[in-house]
C-alpha cells in the first residue's frame, strides 16, 4: 500500500478540493513554522506522531525535515521512543477497562 509515488495524487486532491486544500497547507506550514518552539522540536514532534500513526509518508517527510532542521538520528531515536513509550502507556492504561 505504501508507495511514494502516492503522493503524486496529492495535486488531484488540490484540484479536486481546492479551498479545502489551501486551508490544510495553510494549517500545515504554520504549525511547523518557528515560534515558541523552535522548527527542530517541532519535526521532531511530528516525527513521534507520524511513528504513533504508522504514516510512512509523514514518517519519512518529518524525519527529512528534523534532519534538515539540525535534528541528529539520536534525537529522532529519542523521539520515537517516547512516542513508543506513551503508545504502550496508553494501551497498559486501557487494559484496566479489560478487567471486572
Amino acid at each position: 500500500m505504501y508507495n511514494k509515488e502516492n503522493l503524486t495524487k496529492i495535486k488531484t486532491m488540490n484540484e479536486a478540493a481546492p479551498e479545502a486544500m489551501k486551508a490544510f497547507w495553510a494549517f500545515d506550514k504554520l504549525a511547523l513554522a518557528e515560534g515558541e518552539i523552535p522548527v527542530k522540536y517541532k519535526e521532531l514532534i511530528a516525527v513521534a506522531v507520524a511513528v504513533t500513526t504508522q504514516c510512512p509518508y509523514c514518517i519519512d517527510i518529518h524525519s527529512a525535515n528534523a534532519r534538515k532542521a539540525g535534528a541528529t538520528d539520536t534525537e529522532i531515536v529519542e523521539a520515537t521512543i517516547v512516542a513508543a513509550a506513551l503508545r504502550a502507556g496508553g494501551a497498559i492504561t486501557h487494559a484496566t477497562h479489560a478487567l471486572g
